[in-house]
């Protein structure tokens, strides 16, 4: 991957990037029709391009 690292997110990260809302609330955000969709599906639970993630919340703030 060009020396790059690819930068992922789960469930976890998001609940700290926004704030350290709770479990019930990340479920709630990553299921809205507007959130990015997961790029993977791990027996861990779903993860997502972090790129995807920020632009969304930088989005979502803006408004």
């Amino acid at each position: 991957m060009d020396g790059q690292r690819l930068r992922l997110m789960g469930a976890h990260e998001i609940r700290g990037r926004l704030g350290g809302i709770s479990r019930q609330r990340v479920f709630q955000l990553t299921r809205r029709a507007d959130f990015p969709a997961p790029v993977a599906v791990l027996h861990a639970g779903r993860v997502w391009l972090a790129a995807d993630v920020e632009e969304w919340i930088i989005v979502r703030r803006s408004r």
